[in-house]
């Protein structure tokens, strides 16, 4: 079926060809959040395990979020490991260093999936996708946030 929401096919097409790097980045985030929320240890074991729940938490309501735009741009979303594997910018290490090391990752994480979703935004703004905009909006706000939240427990 014809999509006519006032955008045209190769302008949706071409936003979600974005959102599909920012929900990669979204999800090898979310993977990773949850990972350390599992193996932290050390001092700061109570209030790093409750941060990274509530980090991990808001990245998997996110995922949905961005995949549902990406679908009603009518296109599908990138699913499995080798998908998000291949678009995403954020390092996976596959490993579950210290804790001031997963903090620096996790702030590392979180600007990359800043830097996509600003290089996403023009795209969307051009194709005159406010939806798509707003929703990479409050992308960049939170991953803004979580990262100077990160930040300040390594100073």
């Amino acid at each position: 079926m014809k999509i006519n929401i006032g955008i045209p096919a190769k302008e949706r097409e071409k936003v979600a060809k974005g959102l599909s790097h920012v929900l990669a980045d979204t999800y090898t985030l979310y993977l990773k959040t949850h990972g350390y929320h599992w193996n932290v240890t050390g001092p700061m074991f109570t209030t790093l395990h409750q941060m990274f729940e509530e980090q991990y938490n808001e990245l998997w309501l996110a995922t949905d979020q961005i995949a549902e735009r990406i679908r009603a741009l009518g296109s599908k979303a990138p699913s499995g490991y080798q998908a998000f594997a291949r678009l995403s910018a954020v390092k996976d290490e596959g490993d579950s260093p210290d804790a001031t090391a997963m903090i620096s990752a996790l702030v590392s994480g979180h600007e990359t999936l800043v830097r996509t979703a600003r290089k996403v935004m023009p795209v969307a703004e051009k194709a005159g996708d406010d939806v798509s905009v707003d929703l990479l909006t409050q992308r960049m706000e939170s991953s803004e946030k979580t990262a100077w939240m990160l930040r300040s427990l390594l100073e």
